[in-house]
């Protein structure tokens, strides 16, 4: 399913003049006198991007102006988000210059951050801690009072006396590691950064929704990397999902049918995935190592 047909950006012709104009509102010397994100994409000649493909890829090196472009996207379609931003004073000027196309009614999209990834293994952290803190107060409480009833045993006096003999009770028939599940609630999340950080996307992701996702295999191993492709590749095919996507990951620019354009190019180019530079670095990588091996 494709809800965003067309991204158009100011162009340099635009922002030249809106410079000139010299608006009150525009902070130039900021982000070393470029009045970021003004000047990003002119130099690239890269004005406009057509969406022909439920999953279009932005990719280049680091500070070509990938998550900029999801920023924006991003801003303009109003979509929520849980983390900030580079945030320039320019910003909103920038956005209001750039126009989108919808052919279909955005009724959800959601943009997940490499930032919001790693603020929710934190949160996951600490969630853990917490809960270990709680099981090792239950634990503690829970070895005295077995204590207890095996030297001095538990006898109900009065009607008062209920609720506490019933806990006694519980402890004679149940094990340690239940006792405390039930009176802590939840059990300790043991996933590893990469296992939680792929929950995010598989919990995230639903259907018919568009979804912008900045740099998604952060903190995902090569089978993990694998594992989300393959999720993408059945949400946009068979749930009605759209993706744009910033990514330098092979596993996700392989994905067949992905759109992808090149940042780094002049002017910025659809490529091929095995057409990307950073795809070639892979395959020196591999073919230096068979030339050592030789």
């Amino acid at each position: 399913m494709i809800y965003l047909t067309e991204f158009c950006l100011p162009g340099e012709k635009r922002e030249t003049g809106y410079k000139l104009a010299g608006s009150a509102e525009l902070n130039w010397s900021c982000y070393s006198g470029s009045g970021y994100p003004f000047g990003v994409f002119p130099q690239k000649l890269f004005e406009r991007v057509t969406f022909d493909s439920s999953i279009v890829i932005f990719c280049g090196e680091n500070g070509s102006g990938k998550s900029t472009l999801l920023n924006v996207i991003a801003e303009k379609l109003g979509i929520k988000r849980v983390t900030a931003f580079n945030r320039s004073p320019n910003f909103g000027n920038f956005v209001s210059m750039c126009r989108a196309e919808l052919c279909k009614e955005l009724r959800s999209a959601e943009i997940i951050t490499s930032d919001s990834v790693f603020d929710f293994l934190l949160d996951v952290r600490a969630l853990n801690d917490g809960l270990r803190s709680s099981k090792e107060t239950v634990f503690e409480a829970y070895c005295e009072q077995k204590r207890f009833l095996r030297t001095e045993g538990y006898t109900m006096k009065t009607l008062d006396d209920y609720d506490e003999l019933k806990k006694y009770n519980e402890i004679r028939r149940t094990s340690m590691p239940e006792y405390a599940r039930r009176r802590v609630g939840a059990d300790v999340i043991m996933h590893s950064n990469g296992e939680s950080a792929l929950d995010i996307f598989e919990r995230a992701i639903g259907e018919n929704a568009l979804y912008l996702l900045d740099e998604p295999e952060n903190s995902l191993s090569a089978s993990h990397q694998r594992e989300l492709a393959k999720y993408i590749s059945d949400s946009a095919r068979f749930y009605g999902c759209q993706f744009i996507i910033s990514s330098h990951s092979p596993f996700l620019l392989s994905l067949e049918g992905a759109e992808i354009y090149d940042l780094d190019a002049r002017p910025v180019t659809v490529k091929k995935w095995t057409e990307l530079e950073c795809i070639m670095e892979y395959a020196r990588l591999f073919r230096d190592a068979d030339a050592d091996a030789d």
